[in-house]
């Protein structure tokens, strides 16, 4: 992280949320009670279906680890950021930067492919009945999350070596509330085009790819339920999915807003809005995917 021509960078001051100036103690309180119940409800769903024999279900299973997995990604962010929030002069070393990003990136991507897995398992419940125990055994499942764990950890591996490789000196003002990949990639020295493409072509692999799945098994999913199901069986369908596909869209339509933009010009204020609610509000769409 040095060269010849400056003085390696030592520390990344987080701008984060001081244009708010005395507002941020307001945003402090209401960022720590969403935070509260993110860690309330998703350690209640955990407790449950590790606790009651009847969640002992591939659905369950995945929500059980969608769970833990809003619990470690809010919990990787928000501590720090509600010190930031009441310091004055936030700083962060650079090991601890790329800390918190590589785990941020872990979760996120993990919880896309967690979700992808999910949608399977609906399709597969409704579309594949007679061979379902077959197709979603207990050796699938854990080989599903396993998947999904190791996909996070080879993308938030990734991005880390292509940033932390990069050369930082001079400015080292993060213009957000965490180290996320943009931000942070801003700042090196040199030539970061490569680096952005190399950030929107992930983004798309470990964001898209599974939407795209997701909206594939529904497609098969719902055309099978309208073919064969009475209007009743419509109605306890649709009312069953419905919470899981307003988790899906409110996680991978904040996600794509926040992430699928190459520039490096955009309104920084308003990424920041956006990532905000992704980080700490989406969690809760856990709680919401509950059938």
């Amino acid at each position: 992280m040095d060269d010849a021509n400056g003085t390696a960078v030592t520390e990344f001051i987080l701008l984060g949320f001081s244009y708010l100036g005395a507002y941020q103690s307001a945003l402090f309180w209401g960022v720590l009670f969403v935070y509260l119940v993110t860690l309330l409800g998703n350690s209640l769903i955990t407790t449950l279906t590790l606790l009651d024999p009847a969640l002992s279900t591939p659905m369950y299973f995945f929500l059980q680890h969608l769970s833990m997995i809003e619990i470690l990604c809010t919990t990787a962010i928000v501590p720090r950021m509600l010190t930031d929030l009441l310091c004055s002069h936030p700083v962060i070393s650079p090991a601890s930067c790329f800390t918190q990003m590589y785990f941020f990136v872990l979760f996120g991507s993990a919880e896309c492919f967690l979700f992808t897995a999910m949608a399977y398992d609906h399709y597969a419940a409704i579309c594949q009945p007679l061979h379902y125990a077959m197709l979603m055994n207990q050796q699938v499942c854990v080989g599903m999350v396993g998947a999904s764990y190791l996909m996070g950890s080879i993308t938030g591996t990734t991005h880390c070596i292509c940033i932390y490789t990069l050369l930082f000196h001079g400015t080292n003002i993060v213009h957000h509330f965490l180290c996320d990949v943009l931000p942070v990639l801003r700042l090196s020295s040199g030539d970061t085009f490569w680096g952005e493409v190399a950030n929107l072509a992930l983004t798309f692999l470990f964001i898209m790819t599974p939407f795209a799945l997701v909206i594939f098994f529904y497609v098969h999913f719902l055309i099978t339920i309208l073919g064969v199901a009475s209007a009743q069986g419509h109605q306890k369908v649709f009312s069953t999915c419905s919470s899981y596909l307003i988790a899906v869209t409110l996680f991978f339509g904040t996600g794509a807003i926040a992430y699928m933009k190459p520039g490096a010009n955009d309104t920084q204020d308003m990424d920041q809005l956006v990532s905000l609610f992704y980080i700490v509000v989406t969690p809760n769409s856990t709680i919401l995917s509950i059938p």
